[in-house]
């Protein structure tokens, strides 16, 4: 059968989402605790790659195998073999034609930032710290002017394989900016991402909350399709997916 899964990590002593030769990943892991509950090593696809360091709360992949294992029982089965920076919160049987990644609607990434010159001891490892004030309703302004279907270049890593090809437009249909307290959560939702897009826009709106450019600036940056005028790229730690939409 094909089955879907959905996990929640801790991404911090990851090298991401996707195997690789230069540190433990989580599909790496995954596919350990696959292999001993089911006996087999399955070929897993996930729904993004995740840089190395992001975190996630509802990250989706899929397989295929024969599992004598109930699939109400199979988070348990596999949470029992994974580290605890790694938990399987749900197991479900979908089409065979569904794939983690080409199924999807739409993608949700949140983005923390603690707007404060003091750290929290508890959850450092889950937010970029930005010291000086932030004007979240400037913030809110420039995010505004993200969403509809653009060219994001300006907001993609230099030398992505993406770029080079120059698919470069996406889709952003949601992207707000919401204070409480000290703890400011950038939420965007969009069809696709280009590589680092959400940290650079984090980043981009973190300069119009600093009053280092305007709102009305992101306009101009996407029309010019740099990434030198966009924002920095924000630290991975404060980078979460938050869920994915198969329309189910």
């Amino acid at each position: 059968m094909n089955i879907r899964l959905t996990l929640c990590f801790d991404g911090t002593a990851y090298c991401g989402f996707q195997v690789q030769n230069n540190g433990v990943s989580v599909c790496e892991t995954v596919q350990n605790a696959l292999e001993a509950v089911l006996g087999t090593r399955p070929p897993v696809k996930g729904c993004s790659r995740t840089d190395a360091g992001v975190h996630a709360l509802a990250f989706c992949l899929n397989f295929r195998a024969d599992c004598a294992v109930p699939l109400h029982k199979l988070p348990l089965a596999l949470n029992a073999h994974l580290p605890r920076d790694v938990r399987v919160t749900q197991a479900v049987q979908v089409p065979e034609d569904f794939h983690a990644r080409y199924a999807a609607h739409s993608k949700t990434y949140c983005y923390r930032i603690w707007n404060s010159p003091i750290d929290r001891p508890f959850d450092e490892a889950y937010y970029h710290r930005v010291n000086a004030p932030l004007d979240e309703a400037a913030m809110q302004a420039a995010a505004d002017r993200l969403v509809g279907t653009h060219d994001f270049l300006a907001l993609c890593a230099a030398g992505s394989d993406v770029a080079a090809r120059g698919d470069t437009v996406r889709t952003i249909t949601r992207c707000r900016v919401r204070r409480e307290g000290a703890l400011i959560t950038v939420t965007v939702t969009a069809d696709g991402y280009l590589y680092n897009m959400v940290r650079i826009l984090a980043g981009t709106l973190v300069q119009a909350g600093l009053h280092r450019i305007p709102p009305g600036a992101v306009d101009a940056i996407l029309a010019g399709r740099d990434r030198k005028a966009a924002g920095p790229t924000l630290p991975a730690k404060g980078l979460f997916l938050q869920s994915v939409d198969y329309g189910d």
